[in-house]
């Protein structure tokens, strides 16, 4: 069942155009001129109770700005969002009720009393009952491990502290949809993971739709079934990672260690006069980085056994970031300005 319906969503903004100098400066008091710069560009999606997706793009896509409206902060030019029938900007207070908000520069804690004190001022802003609130505590407590910082002032958690204390309350209330920007930013790896296991397990247990912006790749393939990528105000792809890879990660990578040096080297002008791909040689290995559209690793493997002795091999398919960055390399959609 769709939870989230987007449809030909626009948003633009008005920016000054400032001019140079005194002189400049002096024009801009009594004509000032401004530009439309488009920051959402006609987008539509859906998104499924239960689903956790990746809406990813460059600095300045207009990511940022297409979760501003999903959360009810800026209105739309054109278009409309709705979730679960709701309005986000028409019926703040009402929508605030069923979503759980994390920006990873951010916090929702008050900063000077500690954390327990303001997850319970949570409890009376959401008026969440007594049963309910005790049970997330406990079990939330749990998993993020809580208790060790739980009586310190907000200002005094390191960051890793904090976004787990900031997951706390976004999710203390239960709300059906949880968004998340940059929840990892700045973390050491052991918070990462623990962090993304606290959203799969709230997923999984709770079927909280979580929707997640993130320049980390690896947030993006350990907890997103689906990834949207938007660039310059517009959608450049909606489906799951592997579709993703099929269709802008065509390369692979095989490093193959051979017996003998001299081996090495007649293989490596071998493979470049056929134009199989880019060969590297370091040593006794060899580093093909081939399209496998073209050509599979079977092909490649029969061609080098014919002519020297293979001591062992590895094939690494193409990464996350590798085919997002390709992607943002691809002619652009359209040359409109564009922020995020």
């Amino acid at each position: 069942m769709s939870i989230i319906s987007v449809k030909n969503l626009n948003k633009q903004f008005q920016r000054p155009i400032r001019k140079e100098g005194f002189g400049g400066a002096i024009k801009d008091l009594f004509n000032r001129q401004y530009e439309t710069i488009t920051a959402v560009n006609n987008i539509s999606f859906d998104i499924q109770e239960g689903e956790i997706v990746g809406y990813i793009g460059p600095n300045g896509a207009g990511k940022s700005t297409t979760i501003k409206m999903m959360v009810g902060i800026l209105i739309p030019t054109a278009g409309a969002v709705t979730v679960n029938g709701i309005i986000p900007h028409e019926n703040r207070k009402q929508y605030t009720k069923n979503i759980g908000v994390v920006f990873g520069q951010r916090t929702q804690l008050w900063w000077d009393i500690p954390v327990s004190e303001s997850l319970l001022l949570m409890k009376y802003m959401y008026k969440i009952p007594d049963d309910q609130y005790r049970r997330n505590l406990e079990h939330f407590s749990d998993i993020l491990g809580l208790n060790e910082f739980k009586h310190t002032a907000v200002r005094q958690l390191s960051l890793g502290q904090r976004m787990r204390a900031d997951l706390c309350a976004a999710l203390m209330h239960n709300p059906q949809i949880l968004f998340l920007d940059e929840p990892t930013i700045g973390l050491d790896v052991v918070v990462k993971e623990n962090i993304r296991t606290f959203i799969k397990e709230i997923n999984r247990s709770r079927q909280t739709t979580v929707i997640l912006t993130t320049h980390d790749m690896a947030d993006i393939e350990k907890l997103c079934s689906r990834v949207i990528v938007i660039d310059r105000g517009q959608i450049m792809y909606d489906g799951n990672i592997p579709q993703l890879k099929m269709q802008y990660g065509s390369d692979e990578r095989m490093i193959i260690e051979l017996e003998v040096k001299r081996d090495a080297s007649k293989v490596k002008e071998k493979l470049e006069a056929s134009h199989i791909g880019y060969v590297e040689l370091e040593g006794t290995h060899l580093k093909i980085t081939y399209n496998k559209s073209e050509i599979n690793s079977t092909q490649i493997l029969r061609a080098i056994m014919n002519e020297a002795n293979i001591v062992d091999f590895i094939v690494q398919p193409c990464e996350i970031d590798e085919v997002i960055r390709r992607m943002y390399e691809a002619p652009a959609i359209n040359e409109g300005v564009v922020v995020g």
